[in-house]
């Protein structure tokens, strides 16, 4: 008898639905790559993917416009939905996200640092010049990241009013430092600036999503191997700690991966807010709270919510393109103030 018929049958059930969720991701891929100024019919999406469509614009419309868009799109919604999965954990906060909290922000600044005074060298080209602005974001994002986690700590436990005011703080000071670059920059960088800080999956390139994609690939191969120790910190440090838990090292390893997975995509596609926080607690009702299936639906599901948004942003307004970043902004920010009213109300008991 196989392992998966001797699992019981809520890990089966889980399973089951992590495929439909991939499945669900698959025809959200197949509506992205038809959908735009030009749009393609989902039967001729299949057959020039499937090599059985000869149409030499389509296929360049396909291959070289829109697959590296839409994988650039999958890799940040599923980054963001991981980390945000990971945040919530590690805080033991329903309500952490790494746009909230201003990591974002955080991996936003430093990018933004490198692109004013950083231009020559990147102006460079090659592997050393491209992989400049995801270091940057990545070491912005794991210095806020970490500053963050201090700041809502409070006897031992993390408190949502100190995470929520120390992420607005961050928030104001990293927009602040960005209004100063912009105000030193030139036309084109402001340009650049003010599009880039609404989100957008427009600019990827191939080199770009494989660098993204492994970034959080490597995000989520790690924090899944953490599962087991994040599901036992939800019942607090020291009861953690007795279960044997190396509660620090822990901590330590799960900044640096939200901050690896949050830098890479941010550099990328800027700023996408409300996807980390979104997507976790659709996971979680899907999958329950146990982090082995909880961070793969939490991928899956903001890799989906991407996507369709991206859809959304290309057809809504067509010609003209949407920034994913007020589409997210637009639905997510109702929802957080929904979950942040039920929470209040909770605690108010």
């Amino acid at each position: 008898m196989s392992d998966a018929a001797l699992a019981p049958p809520f890990i089966r059930a889980h399973g089951r639905t992590l495929w439909l969720l991939a499945a669900a991701l698959v025809a959200a891929l197949v509506l992205a790559l038809g959908s735009g100024a030009v749009a393609i019919p989902p039967a001729t999406v299949i057959a020039t993917l499937l090599g059985a469509h000869d149409d030499a614009q389509t296929s360049l419309v396909i291959w070289s416009l829109r697959v590296p868009r839409a994988l650039l799109g999958i890799i940040a919604g599923a980054g963001m939905g991981i980390a945000g999965a990971a945040m919530q954990g590690l805080m033991r906060n329903p309500l952490a996200d790494p746009g909230l909290v201003g990591v974002s922000s955080g991996a936003a600044l430093a990018a933004a640092v490198v692109v004013v005074f950083g231009e020559r060298a990147m102006s460079t080209g090659g592997w050393a010049a491209a992989a400049l602005l995801p270091v940057a974001a990545f070491t912005g994002a794991v210095l806020t990241t970490a500053l963050v986690y201090a700041a809502s700590r409070r006897n031992g436990r993390s408190s949502v009013t100190l995470m929520l005011l120390s992420g607005i703080a961050i928030n104001a000071l990293a927009l602040s430092g960005i209004g100063l670059l912009m105000f030193m920059g030139s036309d084109a960088q402001i340009r650049t600036f003010t599009f880039w800080t609404l989100g957008s999956v427009a600019g990827a390139t191939w080199p770009g999503v494989i660098a993204a994609g492994c970034a959080v690939g490597l995000a989520l191969f790690a924090l899944s191997r953490k599962a087991g120790p994040l599901d036992a910190l939800a019942l607090g440090e020291a009861q953690a700690a007795h279960l044997g838990v190396a509660v620090g090292p822990l901590n330590r390893a799960c900044v640096v991966l939200i901050a690896l997975s949050v830098g890479a995509t941010t550099a990328l596609t800027g700023s996408i807010g409300f996807i980390g926080l979104i997507a976790p607690h659709v996971a979680r009702r899907l999958v329950g709270p146990g982090h082995r299936q909880l961070l793969p639906a939490s991928a899956l599901a903001g890799a989906l919510l991407v996507l369709l948004a991206d859809s959304a942003a290309r057809t809504w307004a067509a010609p003209a393109e949407l920034p994913i970043g007020v589409l997210t902004a637009l639905f997510g920010a109702p929802f957080f103030m929904f979950l942040l009213r039920r929470r209040v109300g909770a605690e108010g008991g």
